[in-house]
C-alpha cells in the first residue's frame, strides 16, 4: 500500500486541520468542537441553518460544501464512519440563528441515529431541528422500498437546493420541504471498478476482479446488483443512464441537473467520455442538461468508478440551482 498519512489513527484530524488552512477564507474550526468545520456565515444573519455530517474518506464531501450560500456547518465522522451525536448537536448549535436548522444528511444507519439524538439534545434546548434523508442511490434498494435506499452524490444536490431556499429567507418547514422536494427528484447510480484500502487495514476493503466492473456499488464498497465484465465508455455510461431512466420519470423536454462524480481514482478525462456520452443520449431522448457538474465531488477514497446524478427540474429548482454559491468543492457563479 502506497499512501500519504503519518499515523494512520490520526488521518481524520490532520485531514480536518489541512483543510481548515487551505481554505480559511472559506471556513473555520468550530471553537467547541474540532470535528466541526463551519463557514464564516455560519451562526449569523436571519435565516435556517443549514447542517450534514458524515465519514470521512469521501472528500470533498462533506467538509467541502461548507461556504457561501451551501452548507454551514458540517459534523466529521471517521474513515467511512457517521460523526457522533455530539458532533451533529455541536453543528447544529452552530448553525441556529433562532430561524431553526435543517439537517440534511445520508441514509446510513449511524447517521439516522447520531442525527435524531441530536436532534432530540438541540431541542431541549429550544432549537427547532427539522431532517431530509438523502435515498438517491437507485441500486440500493426497488422502487417499493425507496425510504432504504442510500444516499450517495445526489445529497450534494440537495444541500444546494436547500442551501440556496434558505438564503431566500424561507421559513424552516419551507427548507425542509424544498429539500426532500429535490431529492425525490433526484436518481443516482454507481459503478465500481478497482476497491479502495482503509489506512488502518492496509489491504482493499472489498474485491473487484481485473476486467470486471460492479453496477450499483455503494460509496463504502456496499455490493451492487451485478458485476460484468468491463465495457467500452459508451456502453457503462448507457447503462448508467437506464438504470436512472427506467427508475425515474423524466420524459422529453424535461430539463435536468447533471453531476458526474469520480469515485476517487478515475482520470478525470475519463469522466468527460462518460458525460459526453450520457448528455447526447439525454438529447436524443429530448431531455435538457440545464447544468452539469463533472469531477470529483464525492469520492471513496482511491476507487476506482463513477456515479452519475441527474435530478429533474422544475422552475423552482432550476433557479435555486442556479443561484450563485460558493465552496472548494462547488462553485456556482451567476448566469451572466
Amino acid at each position: 500500500m502506497q499512501r500519504l498519512f503519518n499515523n494512520p489513527d490520526d488521518i481524520v484530524d490532520e485531514t480536518v486541520a489541512g483543510f481548515v488552512r487551505a481554505h480559511r477564507d472559506l471556513v473555520r474550526l468550530s471553537d467547541a468542537n474540532p470535528r466541526v468545520v463551519l463557514s464564516h456565515a455560519c451562526g449569523t444573519g436571519d435565516r435556517v441553518g443549514i447542517v450534514t455530517g458524515g465519514g470521512s474518506g469521501h472528500e470533498p464531501a462533506f467538509v467541502g460544501y461548507v461556504g457561501e450560500t451551501l452548507v454551514d456547518a458540517v459534523a466529521v465522522g471517521e474513515l467511512f464512519s457517521s460523526p457522533t451525536a455530539k458532533a451533529f448537536l455541536e453543528a447544529i448549535r452552530a448553525a441556529d440563528t433562532g430561524k431553526g436548522v435543517a439537517v440534511l444528511y445520508g441514509n446510513y444507519a449511524g447517521d439516522n441515529m447520531n442525527v435524531k439524538m441530536a436532534s432530540r439534545m438541540a431541542a431541549k434546548e429550544g432549537i427547532e431541528v427539522r431532517t431530509v434523508v438523502a435515498n438517491d442511490d437507485v441500486c440500493s434498494a426497488p422502487m417499493a422500498d425507496r425510504g432504504r435506499r442510500r444516499g450517495v452524490a445526489g445529497e450534494i444536490l440537495m444541500w444546494k437546493v436547500g442551501a440556496a431556499k434558505a438564503a431566500t429567507g424561507a421559513a424552516l418547514d419551507e427548507v425542509q420541504a424544498t429539500a426532500q422536494r429535490a431529492i425525490d427528484a433526484t436518481r443516482s447510480v454507481g459503478i465500481g471498478l478497482a476497491p479502495c484500502t482503509l489506512p488502518a487495514n492496509a489491504k482493499p476493503n472489498f474485491e473487484i476482479a481485473p476486467g470486471t466492473m460492479e453496477i450499483g456499488i455503494g460509496h463504502h464498497g456496499e455490493p451492487g446488483t451485478a458485476v460484468t465484465d468491463l465495457k467500452p465508455a459508451n456502453d457503462v455510461a448507457d447503462e448508467m443512464l437506464k438504470i436512472i431512466l427506467d427508475d425515474h420519470d423524466l420524459a422529453s423536454g424535461d430539463e435536468a441537473c447533471v453531476l458526474l462524480s469520480g469515485l476517487g481514482a478515475t482520470p478525470i478525462c475519463e469522466l468527460y467520455v462518460l458525460y459526453d456520452r450520457i448528455e447526447r443520449e439525454l438529447g436524443e431522448r429530448g431531455i435538457g442538461v440545464h447544468r452539469a457538474f463533472v469531477g470529483n465531488y464525492f469520492t471513496s477514497l482511491e476507487m476506482m468508478g463513477a456515479t452519475l446524478t441527474v435530478m429533474k427540474l422544475d422552475d423552482e429548482l432550476k433557479e435555486l440551482i442556479d443561484m450563485p454559491a460558493a465552496s472548494s468543492g462547488l462553485t456556482v457563479r451567476s448566469a451572466g
